[in-house]
């Protein structure tokens, strides 16, 4: 008991000293740290002050420091947009499709290789399965060009054999087919690599509970739905934060790759193609920032909401 006593007024002791004392006794440690947070306040913090050009009339040829302020004009003329609807349209309509099958595909697939008892069969699938995050989008746009292609496409080739079409389609360039082809694509792309996450966390789970259930007879169904994900469920949760924030982002890669026809610009145009179409390319660079500000005002905005709400079942980010 005197032990106990002695270590715990140590740990007070401890606790009591200055955050410069504590600091000062860990200074090798904190010293590793540095790099890092250089690195972080050089190329994460410093650019912010390009936000300010969202309230300005920014020119190339002026100085940072004297452009004329312009307040929220061009929030303005963002929201007055004529293409405005569409832009925000596409853009909710594709991250929700790339939430709802994205996010819970790599479990899912998860969950199946956990319950393979082939060795040589599950390493097989998980490298087939990974293999398409480490290829760019130019690759895998160039891929699924090939694979649907009007001429010899293997996607028609196989639609005509199987009599389900008379002609090959082109689907590239019909609006009924982008959203679909694009959300498959990225599903394909990383289903595999975000599935090593949940692997990782399944492979935590204590197996005598397994064993446990299947003495009581549980089914191999039963015990995935009753011990694999309520226990890798703090895992799922914060990943569903991270994905909840990520909502207003529809990617721009994938679309700049996949919606190489002018045709799909109804369905395609988000608000990340916008910035670069609009802003960027005719040289409106405060248009531009006024509009990833906006995005990234919403994006922190859902993150705090859905963290907020994940609190509440002891599972959140801060």
């Amino acid at each position: 008991m005197a032990q106990i006593s002695t270590n715990r007024e140590r740990v007070i002791e401890k606790n009591r000293k200055g955050p410069v004392r504590r600091f000062l006794a860990q200074w090798d440690i904190q010293l590793m740290v540095l790099p890092a947070l250089a690195l972080i306040f050089v190329f994460s913090y410093l650019p912010m002050y390009g936000i300010l050009f969202a309230f300005q009339d920014y020119k190339l040829t002026n100085s940072f420091f004297v452009n004329p302020w312009a307040g929220f004009k061009h929030f303005h003329m963002f929201f007055t947009a004529p293409e405005f609807y569409t832009v925000m349209r596409n853009t909710i309509a594709i991250s929700l499709l790339k939430f709802l099958i994205g996010f819970p595909a790599p479990i899912i697939l998860a969950l199946m290789l956990n319950e393979v008892r082939k060795m040589v069969f599950k390493r097989v699938v998980q490298t087939v399965t990974y293999l398409p995050h480490f290829m760019s989008w130019v690759i895998i746009g160039g891929l699924v060009s090939s694979l649907l292609s009007v001429d010899n496409g293997s996607v028609n080739i196989l639609l005509e054999k199987l009599r389900i079409v008379d002609k090959p389609i082109n689907f590239l360039s019909l609006t009924d087919y982008f959203w679909g082809i694009l959300v498959s694509t990225n599903v394909w792309k990383e289903i595999g690599f975000n599935s090593i996450v949940y692997l990782a966390a399944i492979a935590g789970v204590d197996p005598h509970l397994y064993e446990a259930a299947s003495m009581d007879g549980a089914s191999r169904f039963k015990q995935i739905y009753l011990i694999t994900l309520p226990s890798i469920m703090p895992v799922v949760i914060i990943f569903m934060i991270l994905a909840i924030g990520n909502l207003i982002s529809a990617g721009y890669e994938d679309i700049l790759v996949l919606a190489v026809n002018d045709g799909l610009r109804d369905v395609s145009d988000v608000l990340d193609t916008y910035v670069i179409r609009v802003g960027i390319d005719n040289y409106r660079f405060s248009y531009a920032t006024a509009v990833g500000l906006f995005k990234a005002v919403v994006s922190v905005g859902l993150l705090t909401i859905a963290n907020y709400i994940a609190r509440r079942s002891g599972n959140s980010l801060w």
